[in-house]
């Protein structure tokens, strides 16, 4: 199997992940559209405004080309203790989380997933590269390339604007 040095690719849609069942999925069937990519916790103090916004801004755009990709971390505060199937549930069940869930991820550190690794030196943030809490997002264009980063502090809903922009809605 090829590398997954995330130096060696040039776009999100070069990665191949591990969905929350274990499955390989190449991010590359996502081409074409606009993706949300969000580190995700079950018990955190933004937990229930972040997952209800995102499933809010999925049901509105996801026809259209939106994707938001979940991964859960439990780096942050252990505020992601449950295994892939408890994550699964509560995303699910709780917030009619629809979008892909994935693999239980580190986002910062020597064991840090590529992807994240990628996602940090595209788009470092306000204090450097590293992700400083849960919901942490990375918009990411339709040609794979990341647009923008936010804060896990910013609402899914206040950068609607950047989402439309980029799925060319009104």
């Amino acid at each position: 199997m090829a590398s997954q040095s995330s130096s060696d690719k040039k776009s999100v849609h070069d990665f191949v992940v591990k969905d929350a069942r274990g499955n390989d999925v190449d991010l590359s069937i996502y081409k074409g559209k606009v993706l949300l990519i969000v580190n995700v916790a079950s018990q955190c103090g933004l937990t229930n405004s972040n997952y209800t916004e995102m499933t809010e801004l999925y049901q509105k755009y996801k026809d259209k080309g939106l994707e938001i990709l979940a991964f859960p971390c439990n780096q942050f505060g252990n505020q992601e203790p449950g295994d892939n199937d408890q994550i699964m549930e509560f995303a699910c069940t709780r917030f009619k989380a629809e979008y892909p869930i994935f693999d239980k991820v580190d986002v910062n550190g020597g064991n840090a997933a590529p992807i994240y690794k990628f996602l940090k030196s595209s788009k470092g943030g306000l204090f450097g590269d590293g992700i400083k809490w849960n919901f942490t997002k990375f918009l990411v264009a339709r040609d794979g390339n990341v647009v923008d980063r936010y804060a896990p502090t910013t609402s899914p809903s206040s950068i609607e604007k950047d989402v439309k922009k980029l799925l060319g809605v009104a």
